[in-house]
């Protein structure tokens, strides 16, 4: 069950991105979902606006995670650097990934990897005990 706390969520929406560009079909550009509002404007989701609001909403489950402590945080850190790593590289290196919304998701995978270093190290700041009331003077 713990290895499932150190799970990448972001990995996910990049599994689904390659799932799409691989199986040939992909088209970020077409329309998912159209709705006529009440101000007479149309609004429509791409597909690869579905997949960015996705990647956000699991941005927002990575930053929670990254608040929790214990053995499974270290390893989900380790994890998300991974992940970051394989996507820039295949941003950098896959034809197929070489889109805008690919790049949204990498830049989220970055943001997740900064962010969770960066709450940890901010807890464990607080967890520091200099054992006289906290004072270091």
């Amino acid at each position: 069950m713990r290895i499932f706390a150190a799970f990448p969520f972001l990995a996910l929406a990049l599994i689904a991105y390659n799932v799409f560009a691989f199986a040939g079909n992909l088209n970020l550009e077409a329309d998912m979902f159209v709705y006529d509002m009440m101000s007479g404007a149309t609004f429509a989701l791409t597909g690869g606006d579905v997949l960015i609001i996705a990647g956000l909403l699991l941005l927002f489950l990575e930053v929670i995670k990254a608040a929790s402590v214990g053995a499974a945080t270290i390893l989900d850190h380790i994890l998300s650097t991974g992940v970051f790593i394989a996507a820039l590289i295949e941003f950098l290196l896959v034809k197929q990934a070489g889109t805008a919304v690919f790049l949204i998701l990498v830049i989220m995978c970055l943001i997740d990897v900064v962010a969770g270093y960066s709450v940890s190290i901010r807890s464990a700041r607080r967890d520091v005990n200099f054992g006289n009331g906290g004072n270091p003077f």
